[in-house]
């Protein structure tokens, strides 16, 4: 007997979590379905939309690199926050219809909600990468009203992004080896500052290159935020803990995307009060 079923797509995809977050949500909500990966090459994309068009158990898939802009022309349409990040991480089957989200950015955001609720007098983010997931990034944080610093291996790139997602904002394009030597810039230090500074890049995930990153760039009080999954305490975040600032790692983004995703898919919110359990599962 067939039944409803998503998953995700990328290449390479063995190493996703998805499934694990999926699965436990599906097995504790007692839902019969399943969520899987599946591998899919640059050239094979738009095939796969096609032949899952034609599947009534397919209800959609989450994307991965290196597929989140690739696949946005072979959509029907495509969610105005996706349009706007020209990105697309969620692609769902709507009365016929392939529709594309980014759920990378409200999945970025939760593990802030209470500080990005709070008044600040500054607010300044520092994001190191110019993919797919530094752009939602990017949209996201410029509509919480921070000014950004965005450092990539090519600055014009950098700069690109922050004209074409928040072109009248007062940001900051730098290379991404701006951060790997020392400074001593004068910080803010008022307590009514947020700062931020994220790992948007792969750098640092196993089996990658280390991230080039001086912590004299970290003003005080900050909270830095790793997007890097595996492993899940990445050497930035140990540095970042052991000198003493609070830290945010890339399960709280990856399970925060996850949810808007299998609200989609399954038409039923996922039992957040059970994350330990579920982070203790993804790090076995």
């Amino acid at each position: 007997m067939s039944i409803p079923f998503a998953e995700v797509i990328g290449d390479p995809i063995a190493q996703s979590k998805s499934p694990a977050i999926h699965g436990f949500w599906l097995e504790r909500l007692g839902i019969e379905a399943a969520y899987r990966r599946f591998h899919v090459t640059a050239g094979d994309l738009r095939d796969y939309l096609d032949e899952r068009r034609g599947n009534a158990d397919w209800r959609g898939c989450n994307v991965t690199m290196p597929h989140k802009q690739a696949i946005i022309p072979l959509l029907d349409r495509v969610d105005a926050m996706a349009a706007q990040i020209g990105a697309v991480n969620t692609v769902v089957r709507e009365h016929g219809a392939l529709v594309g989200y980014n759920t990378d950015a409200p999945g970025f955001l939760e593990p802030l909600r209470r500080d990005l609720a709070q008044t600040h007098l500054f607010r300044m983010a520092r994001i190191l990468g110019t993919g797919g997931a530094a752009r939602a990034i990017v949209a996201a944080l410029a509509d919480a009203g921070a000014v950004l610093v965005l450092a990539g291996r090519d600055p014009a790139k950098a700069r690109a992004i922050l004209d074409t997602l928040d072109p009248g904002g007062e940001h900051h394009a730098v290379p991404l080896s701006h951060f790997a030597e020392p400074t001593d810039f004068a910080f803010d230090d008022r307590e009514g500052c947020l700062d931020l500074v994220i790992n948007a890049s792969p750098l640092g995930m196993t089996g990658q290159p280390p991230l080039p990153f001086d912590f004299s760039h970290v003003p005080p009080r900050s909270i830095c935020y790793d997007i890097v999954t595996a492993p899940a305490r990445t050497p930035f975040l140990n540095e970042a803990s052991r000198r003493g600032y609070r830290t945010v790692d890339g399960l709280s983004m990856l399970i925060g995307q996850a949810d808007h995703a299998f609200r989609r898919f399954f038409g039923a919110h996922p039992p957040r009060g059970e994350d330990e359990e579920l982070r203790r599962r993804l790090k076995a």
